[in-house]
């Protein structure tokens, strides 16, 4: 077997919580999602104060009753940034991931099914881009584009294909010779209802589970790259942003950057665990 015919290795590895039962870190994982995206949907109407506003009598207060998580140094509360900036970084995890998923399951469904020169042709394309490390290949395709979130998911998109492509591939080799699928040619079905109604339904499971642990790469990704100045750009409330932002202030006002950099980490394990759970529910490990 080739180098091109395994499956992809996981790009990131996830928070296995062996001590929790396998189902229980699904519920965990779902249960955490859901606290995220109520936080992002709800952030208008609890955030205590507007994200953006600035206060210059309220500059580097520490954490206290009026501002829990304290303020930046223009006076912005950090509790309310955080409650905004979960709009953006789960705007980030759904974009990021749905497009590379969408473009690299139909080019390995398309490569595994067909074969011959185009499987050649679309593996050696995957190679190329292999061959490059993903962060520097995203930031090279940022620098060209410019910087803001649409240069982000079109890099994401470039970039992030191929191991989607590759799972899927794999299955597709492994599912075009099973008895059902010999048994659809022998009734006469059509390539295009053989391969989208019978094939991918039954392959898509690896790639429905990696695209949940792949949602960490991609939070940690566009964290990174807002981080660097070439993402989200400020004064919108973004966790990387706000990061960025509080470096500065890291040995007297260290919130700044603590509660945004913790809200990374939390929406990363919920991610982790939906994967994890979601891997044993279906019998893929992530």
């Amino acid at each position: 077997m080739s180098m091109t015919d395994k499956a992809p290795t996981q790009r990131l590895p996830t928070f296995h919580l062996r001590w929790l039962p396998r189902q229980q870190a699904l519920r965990l994982g779902i249960l955490m999602l859901l606290v995220w995206v109520l936080v992002a949907l709800l952030s208008p109407w609890i955030a205590p104060y507007d994200p953006i506003t600035q206060d210059a009598a309220a500059t580097l207060l520490p954490p206290n009753l009026a501002h829990p998580f304290g303020t930046d140094n223009f006076g912005r509360d950090i509790l309310s940034r955080v409650m905004w900036g979960a709009r953006v970084d789960l705007q980030i995890c759904l974009i990021g991931v749905i497009f590379p998923f969408i473009f690299g399951t139909l080019i390995g469904a398309f490569s595994g099914y067909l074969g011959g020169a185009v499987d050649t042709l679309f593996m050696r394309i995957i190679d190329v881009v292999l061959a490059f490390p993903f962060l520097v290949l995203m930031l090279s395709i940022i620098a060209i584009l410019g910087p803001g979130l649409g240069s982000f998911y079109i890099a994401m998109a470039m970039v992030g294909w191929v191991s989607y492509a590759r799972l899927v591939r794999s299955q597709v080799l492994t599912l075009k010779h099973r008895d059902f699928i010999l048994a659809a040619r022998s009734l006469g079905y059509s390539h295009p209802r053989i391969l989208l109604l019978h094939l991918l339904p039954n392959a898509l499971t690896s790639s429905l589970v990696f695209s949940m642990s792949d949602c960490v790469l991609v939070l940690l990704s566009g964290a990174s790259v807002s981080y660097l100045g070439l993402g989200v750009q400020p004064p919108v409330a973004e966790w990387g942003v706000m990061v960025a932002e509080g470096q500065s202030f890291i040995t007297t006002a260290w919130w700044i950057t603590t509660f945004p950099g913790l809200a990374i980490v939390v929406l990363a394990m919920s991610f982790s665990l939906l994967a994890d759970g979601l891997g044993d529910k279906l019998g893929e490990r992530p």
